[in-house]
């Protein structure tokens, strides 16, 4: 589990394709910039633009991940070179300063616009109409990697189109400032609003 609040912006270094051809996934070489890595062991969970990927090798200043073709066919930004944001998995003993977040991407978003709206910025993006049901006013949604809060949200033809807005401090220490319009994106739907979908469907079936 993991909490949607950016510990460090860090950096692909590489990536190199693994033995089976196309249908094989990658190793991803990740510099951690300032994610303390001290108490990283093989086989913890650390969460990269907001998919939940596991440490197979570790060195001082970063470490690795397998990433398999499922995972990069649902996933944006792990197939390339370039700054992405991390997150250590929650321990019980730490502040829940975003939302509870499983670091399972739903679905890819695309920017429809960016753009700075006074001290702020504000960012629109169109999500898969599947995932309309569980966007709302005010709710919680996973960008890569970051918990935001909707402020608006409408439903567009055959997409679902949500608005967020921006502080300052969240495009300096997260790898948002790079979206662009057409840009995709990981959305991660609230946890909680997944759940009360399930048993309102078993209840009305």
């Amino acid at each position: 589990m993991f909490t949607g609040i950016v510990a460090a912006v860090g950096k692909i270094n590489s990536v190199t394709p693994q033995p089976g051809g196309l249908d094989a996934g990658v190793r991803l070489d990740i510099d951690a910039g300032g994610l303390p890595l001290a108490d990283v062991a093989l086989g913890d969970s650390i969460s990269i633009n907001g998919a939940c990927m596991t440490v197979v090798e570790k060195s001082g200043s970063g470490f690795s991940v397998d990433v398999s073709r499922e995972s990069l066919n649902c996933t944006a930004g792990l197939d390339a070179v370039g700054e992405v944001n991390l997150e250590k998995a929650l321990t019980l003993a730490e502040r829940l300063g975003g939302h509870l977040v499983s670091g399972h991407v739903d679905g890819l978003g695309t920017v429809q616009r960016f753009e700075p709206i006074g001290e702020s910025f504000e960012l629109v993006i169109d999500a898969p109409r599947e995932l309309a049901k569980f966007l709302a006013f005010k709710g919680s949604v996973v960008v890569n990697g970051v918990s935001l809060t909707v402020n608006r949200v409408e439903d567009v033809g055959d997409v679902c189109r949500f608005s967020i807005n921006l502080i300052p401090h969240t495009i300096a220490v997260t790898t948002l400032k790079h979206l662009r319009a057409g840009s995709k994106a990981n959305l991660e739907i609230d946890l909680i609003a997944r759940y009360v979908e399930r048993m309102l469907s078993l209840t009305t079936a």
